[in-house]
């Protein structure tokens, strides 16, 4: 009779970590997302690779993403709303938290000045570019340090509609400087150029700005709390995996840029 009973428990057991699994790996998270590459892009391999890991980071934990394209405000009202599940990828403010539970860092965001190579520009702190046109986008920031030096009058920034249009004004030399988050303006760079315009073009090492970016989880959408408590151990399996520095290493290649 007691072996009878251990072998009901044992089976019982049994079926309920199959059944538990097995919900786990059918659930599917719904995210906003939108057009930055090569972080995110629809067209891209994998869709960019700040979504791939966010795929990659789930699947370690069973669940499943499905991603929305939208326009940027539109990506993060219908996450704000809870009329999807979040949205991939966002940087950190006391404003968004409100509406959002944060996931651990994703993915780095870093802004450097842009210069044409043998322009032999170094600099160690704003009042060293006083007299040096710096470009910039309209709307854009590049920081608080930036932000408050150009309304400081400490630097002078000739904005332009859209980054291209800005990178186009660093290669005329109109401007010696141009901001940009680092592997999103090689990507734009080599779109826009030819290979033998775009290898003119380098960067600073000096960052004028560094920030992680994040999922978000809507506070609108039951268990979304535990949902990135989740989502931050797949994250951290990923990177104990060394798939994690694969991503981003073949990110700084070109790799996740669109074909098209």
């Amino acid at each position: 009779m007691h072996r009878i009973v251990t072998c009901l428990i044992a089976t019982l057991c049994a079926v309920l970590v199959t059944s538990v699994v097995s919900a786990q790996t059918s659930k599917t998270i719904r995210l906003t997302n939108g057009e930055w590459q090569p972080y995110l892009s629809k067209d891209a391999p994998h869709q960019g690779f700040a979504s791939h890991i966010v795929s990659e980071a789930f699947a370690l934990v069973g669940v499943k993403v499905e991603y929305g394209f939208f326009p940027w405000a539109r990506a993060f009202k219908l996450a704000k709303d809870g009329t999807w599940d979040g949205s991939a990828v966002w940087l950190d403010s006391d404003e968004r938290r409100e509406h959002f539970h944060y996931s651990d860092a994703v993915v780095p965001s870093k802004v450097a000045f842009f210069h044409l190579k043998g322009s032999n520009f170094d600099w160690n702190s704003f009042e060293d570019l006083r007299d040096v046109p710096i470009g910039g986008t309209l709307e854009y920031a590049y920081g608080d340090e930036f932000d408050a030096a150009e309304k400081a009058g400490i630097i002078k920034t000739d904005r332009a509609k859209n980054d291209k249009l800005g990178l186009k004004k660093l290669l005329k030399g109109r401007i010696k400087l141009f901001p940009g988050e680092i592997m999103v303006t090689y990507a734009q760079i080599r779109e826009a150029f030819s290979p033998d315009t775009a290898a003119l073009f380098t960067h600073h090492p000096r960052l004028i700005h560094e920030q992680p970016q994040h999922l978000i989880l809507s506070k609108k959408v039951a268990g979304s709390e535990a949902m990135r408590d989740l989502f931050n151990e797949g994250l951290k399996q990923l990177k104990t995996s060394g798939k994690y520095d694969q991503i981003i290493a073949d990110a700084l290649a070109g790799k996740y840029e669109n074909p098209n």
